[in-house]
């Protein structure tokens, strides 16, 4: 129900560089540097690669232009989003499917935030550099103790709740507007030394060389899709929600689009080509797994010179570009409960990190059940949130109108026709293939349950939803005529 009383103003970026860099400090974080070089050696290398930069450019930039486009449209979070382009109560529901799709995704990745936090306190301690130290024991140590791991997820949520207080401009934009700098400088100085390490150009080989009958596997594209959704964040409300604190006077196809999937590839690349070098060199099998990047890179560190202070300047760094993904993923949730309810920013950012925090333990406790809910929720839900959000462009805004109204508005790259079939037909044809394709091919195999149990998740979760805001609106709409919005 909306309240008549009045708000103030709603808030904008201070500057283009400030919003850009929050942009990509959304989508630059985990998703790249910890799960992208794991997922890579898990998929075959060189041929995932090419398989997640097509989904990433036939994909992604356009579904980020539209995501951006739709939150500045309408200045509103999810949820306002949904009500204002359907104007059906019942369709505030997929609003509602992208929200909590959100939290759960949070819930696993504030532990790994934790994570973050807890090596980077470690580096300033010297711990990486000290004589005899063992990056797997250390890593073995810290994951199988509940009060650790519980503690880093505490303090994380914590931090997070603390930024968000302060808003979009004091709050996010003050702290990304350095950080990713200083990431990029980390991971290409310990990339060079990777590379001089005997042995080091092996994993340059194995991650360039594409061995091209891993692209006939649908397992790899479901892998790639799932990597291109998580590291740019398209479907998550992210760019729609960054988007909605835009001017009408910003460029969303340079800002919202390309300069984050461009940032974003060669991030993810560069966090590639840093830790494969270092995996070969030290014979690290490249499928490890998550703590891929925990292990081999920790294990550099004492090669370096002045090898301490490069530990700290990659694990502060490290931490704060998943931090910052952190601050995105959060304020989906944020701005969608202060304009939903009567809860003030401050009541909403708790409420919101309050969720994240209690759902987020199981995963914090268990790092197998954080790589299954990575699976469900990957493989699953940001598709389905993805498709939820494009669908606002592709079949009820309509992309040709979007794209003269408001995508163009003030463009330094000109958008054309070629536009509307990507975001119409293109976007929801492939995602639908590409997921129902792995679970085919998943039927027998030992992620078999996970898959079912995603595919019901997702299915129930719209069913309910829908019905459930399906409901409320006719609640609300009981007492008397609803006077019609408008455009």
């Amino acid at each position: 129900m909306e309240s008549s009383e009045p708000r103030t103003a709603r808030e904008e970026w201070g500057t283009r560089f400030g919003f850009l860099m929050a942009m990509v400090g959304a989508m630059v974080g985990a998703g790249n540097i910890w799960r992208m070089p794991f997922t890579t050696g898990q998929n075959g290398g060189g041929a995932f690669l090419v398989a997640y930069i097509v989904l990433l450019y036939v994909i992604a930039v356009p579904g980020l232009m539209a995501e951006t486009m739709i939150g500045r449209y309408t200045n509103k979070g999810v949820i306002g989003t949904f009500n204002q382009i359907f104007r059906s109560k019942r369709s505030q529901g997929l609003g509602v499917v992208v929200l909590i799709v959100n939290v759960a995704l949070m819930s696993y990745y504030a532990p790994i935030i934790g994570w973050a936090l807890y090596y980077a306190g470690h580096s300033l301690l010297m711990t990486f550099t000290q004589p005899g130290f063992q990056p797997q024991a250390f890593w073995d140590g810290f994951i199988s103790n509940p009060a650790l791991v519980i503690g880093m997820h505490t303090v994380t949520m914590a931090g997070i709740a603390g930024t968000l207080v302060f808003g979009i401009r004091r709050g996010i934009e003050r702290v990304v507007k350095w950080m990713i700098p200083l990431l990029v400088l980390a991971l290409v100085a310990v990339g060079v030394r990777g590379v001089t390490l005997p042995g080091g150009m092996e994993g340059v080989a194995f991650v360039f060389t594409p061995d091209w009958t891993s692209l006939t596997r649908g397992s790899t594209w479901v892998a790639a899709l799932s990597q291109a959704l998580f590291s740019t964040g398209l479907g998550w409300g992210i760019a729609l929600t960054y988007g909605s604190y835009l001017s009408r006077y910003d460029d969303v196809p340079l800002g919202g689009g390309m300069f984050t999937a461009i940032g974003n590839t060669s991030i993810g690349l560069l966090a590639v080509f840093a830790t494969f070098p270092i995996v070969f060199a030290f014979g690290i099998e490249p499928a490890a797994g998550s703590n891929l990047l925990f292990i081999s890179l920790a294990e550099v560190f004492p090669e370096l010179p002045g090898g301490a202070a490069w530990a700290a300047v990659f694990f502060i760094s490290f931490l704060f570009a998943t931090f910052t993904s952190g601050l995105g993923i959060t304020e989906v949730g944020v701005t969608t409960v202060s304009e939903e309810t009567r809860l003030s920013r401050t009541g909403s950012v708790l409420a919101v990190c309050g969720v994240v925090w209690l759902f987020g333990l199981p995963s914090a406790y268990s790092s197998s059940f954080l790589d299954q809910m990575d699976f469900v929720i990957g493989s699953f839900g940001l598709p389905l949130a993805t498709l939820s959000i494009i669908a606002l462009v592709a079949w009820k805004l309509g992309p040709e109108r979007a794209r003269v109204i408001d995508l163009n508005r003030n463009t330094g790259i000109y958008v054309s026709r070629w536009w509307n079939p990507v975001i119409k037909y293109v976007i929801p044809v492939v995602m639908v293939f590409i997921v129902g394709f792995g679970v085919v091919t998943n039927i027998g195999t030992e992620n078999q349950t996970l898959v079912m149990v995603g595919v019901a998740l997702m299915v129930a979760l719209v069913v309910i939803s829908t019905a459930v805001m399906g409901i409320i609106g006719n609640a609300s709409s009981s007492p008397g005529p609803v006077s019609e919005g408008g455009d």
